[in-house]
C-alpha cells in the first residue's frame, strides 16, 4: 500500500530496463540516465506500435474510406480516448485535444482566450516557479493584448507563499500554475489553489509536464478546467503533447490555427469551425505519435501508477540521504526537504564548480543530467544563480544510478579539488 492506500507493486527495474533499447546499446558501457525531467527513454512497446502502424496501417485520418485509412483513424481516436481516460476524462473522445507538445498546449490556450475570453486590464495569475512554457506565452499575451499578470512567489523552503494568495486572485479570470516544479520538484497544492481561484471566478490551466508521467492523474480530483502535458516525458515519442478541456470551455474558444480538418465549412466569405476535438486540430496530425503515446500509457497503467509513485520516492529518501552523507555542505538541493512533497527531480549545485562542468565530467563516467537554467530563468534569479545541474528519475532508474552519481560526483570535487 502507498500512502493513500492505493496497493502497489514494487518494480522490477531489471526486467523493465529490458524493454528499453537504449540501455543495450552502448557497447557494453554502462548507462545512467538521469534527464528524464527533459525527455525519458522509450519502451521497445511503444516504437514497436509506431513501426507496426507505419509499416501496415499509414494512410490521412479522417479522409479517406479505403480499409487502411478507416482503420487508421480507428487508431488515432482510439488512442485519443485512451489517453483521455489516463488524466480522468469525463468525455476524453471530445475533451482531449493532440498538440506538438505542452508548451503548443498552453500557447493555444493563451491565443485563444485573448482572442475570445480575456480582455485589456484581465488578470492572470501565474507562479515564480514556472517554466518557460507557462511564462512566455501570457508575456506575449500581455504585450500584445495588454493583460495583467501576477506572480506567485516561492518561499524560502520552496513552496509558493500563499500568504496573499486572495488578494492576488482578486478580479482574476486566469490561474496557470504548473503541477510539478522542473527544477525544486515542489507538487504543488494544486486542488487548494483551484477552489480558491474558482471562488473568485477565474478558470485555471495546469501544466502537468512534470507531473502526469509519474503520479496518477485526475483532473476532476485536481479541480482543473484545462490540463496541457506532453508525450516525450511520459516515455512515449516526441512530437505529440495534449490538451484536456472541459467541453464547454473549449466550445466557448475560438480555434488556434486554421487549415484542414479544424473546419465544418469553407467559403470565400468565412468559414465554420469543426466539432470538438479537430476544431484545434489544424492540419496532419501526429497520428503515429498518438499511437506511440497510447503505447506508453498502456506501459504506465500495466505498471500502475501507485508503484510508479512509490519506486519515485523510494529513489527520493535514497538519493538525499547518499548525497548528503557523501558531500555534506558542499552540495545544496533546492526545493522541499520533505520527499512527500517531491517530484523525481533534484536540482542541486556543487561547491562553487560550475553545473556545465560537472555535466561534463560526470559524463565520462556515463552518467546523464541536465545542466543549465530548466527553462526556468525567473525562478533561478529567485534563487540567486544561473544555473543548477539536475538528476531525475523514472521508472528504468534504481540505487545503482544514485550509486553511479555520487561516484562521478566524487571524481568531479577530487578534480576540481
Amino acid at each position: 500500500m502507498n500512502t493513500l492506500g492505493v496497493k502497489t507493486r514494487p518494480l522490477i527495474v531489471s526486467e523493465i530496463r529490458k524493454d528499453f533499447p537504449i540501455f543495450t546499446q552502448h557497447d557494453g558501457k554502462d548507462l545512467f540516465f538521469l534527464d528524464s525531467a527533459a525527455s525519458s527513454q522509450k519502451p521497445i512497446q511503444v516504437l514497436q506500435a509506431m513501426d507496426h502502424y507505419y509499416s501496415t496501417t499509414h494512410a490521412n485520418v479522417h479522409r479517406g474510406v479505403y480499409h487502411i485509412a478507416e482503420h487508421a483513424t480507428e487508431l488515432y481516436e482510439g488512442a485519443r480516448a485512451k489517453i483521455g481516460r489516463f488524466v480522468g476524462a469525463p468525455n476524453p473522445s471530445r475533451e482531449t485535444i493532440f498538440t506538438k507538445n505542452a508548451t503548443e498546449s498552453i500557447n493555444l490556450l493563451s491565443n485563444s482566450l485573448t482572442r475570445g475570453t480575456l480582455k485589456k486590464g484581465d488578470v492572470v495569475v501565474l507562479t515564480e516557479m514556472e517554466h518557460h512554457a507557462n511564462l512566455v506565452p501570457w508575456l506575449m499575451a500581455k504585450e500584445q493584448f495588454g493583460i495583467e499578470i501576477r506572480y506567485i512567489m516561492v518561499d524560502e523552503n520552496g513552496y509558493l507563499n500563499l500568504e496573499n494568495i486572495d488578494d492576488l486572485l482578486q478580479d482574476a479570470k486566469v490561474l496557470s500554475v504548473t503541477l510539478t516544479s522542473n527544477v525544486l520538484g515542489t507538487i504543488n497544492p494544486v486542488r487548494q489553489l483551484a477552489d480558491l481561484a474558482h471562488k473568485h471566478g477565474a478558470i485555471v490551466i495546469g501544466d502537468g509536464a512534470q507531473y502526469v508521467p509519474h503520479l496518477s492523474t485526475n483532473v476532476a480530483d485536481l479541480g482543473l478546467d484545462f490540463l496541457a502535458f506532453t508525450g516525450h516525458k511520459m516515455l512515449g515519442p516526441t512530437g505529440i503533447g495534449v490538451l484536456w478541456g472541459k467541453s464547454e470551455l473549449l466550445e466557448s474558444l475560438p480555434p488556434f490555427m486554421g487549415g484542414g480538418d479544424m473546419i465544418a465549412d469553407v467559403r470565400l466569405d468565412g468559414f465554420t469551425p469543426n466539432e470538438l476535438p479537430w476544431k484545434f486540430e489544424a492540419g496532419t496530425p501526429p497520428i503515429a505519435e498518438a499511437i506511440g503515446l497510447a503505447a506508453a500509457v498502456d506501459y504506465l497503467e500495466n505498471l500502475g501508477m501507485g508503484s510508479v509513485r512509490e519506486h519515485e520516492l523510494e529513489l527520493l529518501s535514497y538519493a538525499f540521504e547518499s548525497l548528503e552523507s557523501h558531500f555534506g555542505n558542499d552540495l545544496v538541493i533546492h526545493g522541499p526537504r520533505n520527499i512527500q512533497d517531491r517530484g523525481g527531480v533534484i536540482s542541486f549545485d556543487f561547491r562553487d564548480i560550475h553545473p556545465h562542468d560537472i555535466s561534463q565530467i560526470l559524463d565520462q563516467s556515463g552518467v546523464c543530467v541536465r545542466a543549465g537554467h530548466h527553462c526556468a530563468k525567473p525562478l533561478m534569479r529567485h534563487l540567486g544563480i544561473v544555473a543548477t545541474a539536475r538528476a531525475s528519475f523514472h521508472i528504468y532508474n534504481d540505487q545503482s544510478d544514485i550509486d553511479a552519481l555520487v561516484d562521478a560526483l566524487a571524481k568531479a570535487q577530487a578534480f576540481f579539488g
